[in-house]
C-alpha cells in the first residue's frame, strides 16, 4: 500500500511546487506509522520527463515513485483528466489515502476523483491519522479557517486535500531512493472537455505562494498609481506584491496578486500590510505569516490584533521613507 500524493510542478516544470512539498511532507505523516511509500503523482510535467531538479526535491521529500503520466491532448491542466488518472492509479497502487494540496487545482480534482469513485473527500485537513477501527480520525479547517473541526471518514482509499499551511515543506529525514515510471492512463472524450493552458508569468520574479516577504496594498493605497512604491519595496526586499479583494474588484491590481480565501494563501516569514484593514477573507490568506507587520491610519483596524508590529500613518508617507532608507542601506554613500 501507499499514499498517492497529486504533485504539482512549477510553471516552467523546474521543480516542485511548495505546496505540493507541504502536501508530500502531510503524506509521510500518513505513511511512516503504517510503514507505507508515498507516492507522488506528476500530472503536469512536460512530455512525461522530470528534470533533474525535480527528480532531487521528489527524493529529499521521501518519494520512492514518481508516477510521470503522458496525457497527451491534455497536457497542461486538465482537471477531470487528471483525476481520472489518479483514480487509476490509485486503484492500481494499490492506495490507502490519495492526498493533494488545498489549492484550486487540488480542491477541484479531488472533487472529480471523489465523483468519480464515490468515495467522499474531506478537504483542508489540518491532522489525519488511522483510528483503531480503520476510519481516518481528521482535524480539518472550516469557515476560512476560522474554526477547526474533528471529524471522521471513512473511505478507501481516503481522499484528502491539506490546508495549505497545514505542515512546513520539511524534507525527509533520509532521502529516498527514487523510481520514476511513465504511465498513460486512459481517458475518455469527456475527460478533456475542459482544458487550460498554464503558462508562467515573468517580470515580478517571485511566486506570491512562495516569497519569504509579501508586500500587501489595500484599500488605503489609494487607486493604481500608488502601488508603484509598494512594488519598488517588495524588490528591495527580494519579495512579491500581494492584494486586497477589494483591489482586484476595482481592478487595480491583477487577481493574481490577490492573498485571501479567494485568493493565494502565504506563508511568508514577514508580511507587511499597507491600507489594509483586515476582513476574515483576507486574513484567511495571510494568518500563516511567521511576522505581520501593518502600516495603517486607523489604530483600530481588525488586522492589527494579527500583528506583531503596526505603523500608525500615512502610508504614502511611511513607505517612501522605507523605500529611501533600504536604498541608502544597498548603496552607501562612501
Amino acid at each position: 500500500m501507499t499514499v498517492l500524493c497529486l504533485t504539482e510542478l512549477e510553471p516552467d516544470g523546474g521543480t516542485v511546487t511548495d505546496a505540493s512539498l507541504r502536501a508530500l511532507a502531510f503524506s509521510r505523516s500518513l505513511a511512516g506509522p503504517a510503514g507505507e511509500d508515498v507516492a507522488a503523482a506528476v500530472l503536469d510535467a512536460p512530455d512525461a520527463v522530470l528534470g533533474g531538479e525535480a527528480r532531487a526535491a521528489l527524493a529529499a521529500a521521501g518519494v520512492r515513485t514518481a508516477h510521470v503520466a503522458d496525457l497527451g491532448e491534455a497536457a497542461g491542466y486538465a482537471p477531470l483528466a487528471w483525476a481520472r488518472a489518479l483514480a487509476e492509479l490509485a486503484t492500481t497502487g494499490p492506495a490507502s489515502a490519495v492526498v493533494a494540496a488545498g489549492t484550486d487545482h487540488g480542491q477541484e480534482v479531488l472533487a472529480h476523483l471523489g465523483a468519480i469513485t464515490g468515495l467522499p473527500v474531506a478537504a483542508n485537513c489540518l491532522t489525519a491519522a488511522r483510528g483503531d477501527g480503520g476510519q481516518w480520525l481528521l482535524t480539518r479547517q472550516r469557515w476560512a479557517g476560522s474554526l477547526t473541526e474533528d471529524a471522521v471518514l471513512d473511505g478507501d482509499p481516503a481522499l484528502l486535500t491539506v490546508a495549505t499551511d497545514a505542515v512546513a515543506a520539511e524534507p525527509a529525514g533520509t532521502p529516498a531512493e527514487l523510481a520514476v515510471e511513465p504511465f498513460r492512463p486512459s481517458l475518455a472524450d469527456g475527460d478533456l472537455t475542459v482544458r487550460a493552458t498554464v503558462s508562467a508569468e515573468r517580470g515580478g520574479g517571485v511566486s506570491l505562494a512562495t516569497a519569504r516577504v509579501v508586500v500587501g496594498g489595500g484599500r488605503g493605497v489609494g487607486g493604481p498609481d500608488g502601488f508603484a512604491p509598494l512594488e519598488e519595496l517588495a524588490d528591495l526586499l527580494g519579495g512579491a506584491l500581494g492584494v486586497s479583494r477589494v483591489v482586484t474588484s476595482q481592478g487595480w491590481r491583477p487577481h493574481r496578486q490577490q492573498v485571501g480565501q479567494t485568493g493565494t494563501r502565504i506563508t511568508p516569514e514577514l508580511y507587511l500590510a499597507c491600507g489594509i484593514s483586515g476582513a476574515i477573507q483576507h486574513m484567511a490568506g495571510c494568518l500563516s505569516a511567521r511576522n505581520i507587520v501593518v502600516v495603517n491610519t486607523d489604530p483600530d483596524a481588525p488586522i492589527l490584533a494579527h500583528a506583531q508590529y503596526a505603523v500608525i500613518g500615512d502610508l504614502a508617507q511611511v513607505i517612501p521613507a522605507l523605500v529611501e532608507a533600504l536604498r541608502e542601506r544597498q548603496n552607501p554613500v562612501r
